[in-house]
């Protein structure tokens, strides 16, 4: 499994989102994008994590991104997870967890000091030229968003 590194092309993608609709990467030209890759919908830290990117969602949207989750959960259940969590922002799916692979988020982790094969929790930033500008794996769901902010010197609420 190869991780991508910062000025690398962002692999090509295209999607559907929780609302059925087709999102590709191309589509994403020209703005400055998260894509941030989660296990499951509705578990306890993807939940969290959701949640902290819904509240943060405005400033992050003042500097110029978008943000994108991605996980291996149908439309269907995504379509549940933005209306029970009030998300306000498109989740991608990705059934075959191919997107996931390319981008080194599927794959062998430790997990509870046991080797497995899954998805790894991570977020890459992705510039308007569709290049790497961060991509950080193993992240915790607490706290995240508040870290990937600081790095980006964007200003959470308090």
């Amino acid at each position: 499994m190869s991780r991508l590194e910062p000025g690398e092309s962002a692999p090509e993608f295209t999607l559907q989102t929780h609302e059925g609709q087709s999102v590709s990467l191309s589509d994403l030209r020209g703005r400055k994008t998260i894509l941030y890759v989660y296990p499951a919908a509705m578990t306890p830290g993807c939940t969290t994590q959701a949640g902290d990117f819904r509240d943060g969602l405005d400033p992050f949207t003042d500097a110029g991104y978008a943000v994108y989750g991605l996980s291996p959960d149908s439309p269907e259940k995504l379509a549940r997870f933005v209306e029970k969590e009030a998300l306000t922002f498109p989740l991608l799916s990705d059934p075959d967890k191919e997107v996931m692979t390319a981008y080194g988020a599927f794959g062998e982790k430790t997990m509870y000091g046991k080797k497995v094969t899954g998805v790894i929790r991570s977020t890459f930033v992705i510039d308007e030229e569709g290049k790497i500008e961060l991509a950080k794996y193993n992240v915790r769901a607490k706290g995240h968003v508040a870290s990937l902010a600081k790095t980006l010197g964007v200003d959470l609420p308090a």
